[in-house]
Parts: structure tokens; sequence; C-alpha cells
């Protein structure tokens, strides 16, 4: 994060030949940052190659300075893989300058990369043209096999390490809130509220279940009793199939029917370092369920909901 901010206050910035606006820097041996000019198109010797994959640090926000994404923030990088500009001016083609150690500051136009790199519209809170801002910091280049190595490796050093903050958060919440829940074997905590008396859940059969969602500090982010799309009714899902989150395919799948539970789901088994508007990235989440009826598999089902639908 200092190199980033650094990187936006060092100088002004300049073009490439295609248009594109940059700050690069380069580190040197002292592990100090000094500006670079960018590579020109025809020397690909000093570019890297379409068919590679950058690993990175990336953080992309509005015109407006709101973040829109954050590397740091998520606890992961990025492995972005190198290709062919899809405009003049694109985020292709920053990523193809920025070699190991290097770092720097880019705008690209928001409607030629929603429209030409995204091909989606441009969303409501993003001002038609404007620029969006990315932070970029490369830390290796590598074959598409050599990333898929190297994002397995990360992803587990990550969950081994956030499954160790999640457990400190979820000791601290249960103390706090006087809870005497039961723990499964990858982590998952439950409380029993009401006890079912009807046939256990089972992976292969339709559950309905009423939920309601909140992070920790009580905001709830979504309910089945609230959402317009289930217009009161609890949502139904194959348990066990992965429809869900892997929190909720295991949790569920300890009730009887008629049972309440209050299940805390670290962020491993909920959404990870994904971050939407309600829930924070790497967030423990709670889910206060109702497992309202246990079916068998018709022979042909509608697409399942997911949750929470945001």
């Amino acid at each position: 994060m200092l190199v980033f901010q650094s990187c936006d206050k060092g100088g002004s910035f300049k073009k490439t030949e295609s248009g594109l606006e940059y700050k690069l820097f380069a580190k040197t041996k002292s592990g100090d940052y000094e500006a670079k000019e960018a590579p020109a198109a025809k020397d690909s010797t000093k570019l890297n190659k379409p068919g590679q994959i950058v690993r990175l640090q990336m953080r992309y926000t509005t015109a407006k300075d709101s973040v829109l994404m954050d590397s740091y923030t998520k606890g992961m990088p990025f492995w972005i893989p190198v290709m062919k500009p899809s405009f003049k001016g694109s985020l292709e083609e920053a990523f193809a300058m920025v070699t190991p150690g290097d770092s720097g500051v880019f705008k690209v136009s928001a409607d030629s990369l929603f429209e030409k790199t995204f091909r989606q519209p441009l969303p409501k809170f993003i001002e038609k043209g404007s620029f969006l801002t990315f932070y970029l910091k490369a830390e290796k280049v590598m074959s598409e096999q050599e990333a898929m190595m190297d994002q397995q490796t990360e992803t587990m050093a990550f969950m081994d390490k956030q499954n160790k903050k999640d457990e400190t958060v979820i000791q601290k919440y249960i103390k706090e809130k006087g809870l005497q829940p039961q723990k499964t074997n990858s982590g998952l905590y439950y409380v029993v509220t009401k006890e079912g008396n009807g046939p256990k859940a089972e992976a292969g059969k339709l559950v309905s279940v009423h939920y309601t969602g909140t992070t920790l500090d009580g905001k709830e982010f979504d309910s089945s009793y609230k959402n317009p799309q289930a217009q009161g009714k609890p949502i139904e899902f194959p348990l066990g199939q992965g429809a869900v989150i892997r929190g909720w395919d295991e949790g569920i799948a300890l009730l009887k029917k008629g049972t309440k539970a209050t299940l805390l789901i670290p962020s491993t088994m909920g959404y990870g370092p994904q971050e939407t508007e309600k829930i924070p990235a790497n967030s423990v989440l709670r889910f206060d369920v109702e497992l309202v009826d246990i079916k068998e598999m018709p022979a042909q089902t509608q697409q399942p909901q997911m949750i929470p639908q945001q």
C-alpha cells in the first residue's frame, strides 16, 4: 500500500504511443523506486508476452477515488493473463508493461474498458466519460502451468492463515454473546435453538430453508423473509451439490426437519475474499436458519437459488 501511495504522488502522468496514461516505477537494488519510461510496443523483449501470467497486487478506483477492488484488503494477489490490447490505451497494455519488481499507476477509459474488455454495460455508479485508476505492483511472471501451481500454494497458505484469524473472531463473538455452540472438524460452529422432530437432512435431497444472514456486527445483508425474489418463502436447493456456500451445505446437513439453528460460518466456508456492498472481504457470517422441509429431488429442477441474494 505504501508503494501504491508513493507511486500516486510521484510526478505527472506520461502517455504511451497508444495513449495509455501511466506512471511507471522500477525497484532499485537499494529497495527504492525510481521512475522509468514505458517500453516501446515494438521492443517486445522488455514486455510481458501474451500467454504469460502476471502475479500482481492491484487496487483500482473510480474518478472519485472510490475503491472498487483491492488485493491487499482481500489478502490474495491477482493472476492476470497477458493478452493483446482490446483497444488503444487498454488495461491489457498496462499488464504487459509491468515486469517483476515494477509498480505503476494507470488511467484507463471506463467506457472503453467495460464495452471492449469486460463486455458489460457501464455501471450506474461510474460516470460516463470518466477514467478508472489502476495501481499495479508486479511480483512474478510465469507460464500458465506455473501460475496454477503458484495459485494453489498461495490459496492454501491464505486459507490456513485466514482460518486462524476467523477462529479468533468467532471465539470472541461466542464469548460476547454467551453462546454455547458445537464445532465441526472443518471449523463451522452451530447452535440448535429449536430441535425439530422430522428426518435429518441428507446430501442429494431438496431442502427448503428460511434464513436471515448478518455480519458479526449485527448488520443484516439478506433474509428469505424479506427478499423480494423469494416473496417471503423459504429457498429450495439440492443439499451437498455446491449450489450454496460450503458452510450451508455442511450446516444444513446437521439439522432435522423443523429445526431452527444459528450457524457461524468462517469466511473460508463462506464468501472468502469476495467483497460485496454489504459483506466485507473475509467476513465471518452468522445465519439464523430454519429447515422447513426435506423432499426427494424431482427428475428436473429449476436452477437453484444462491444465497445470500445481493
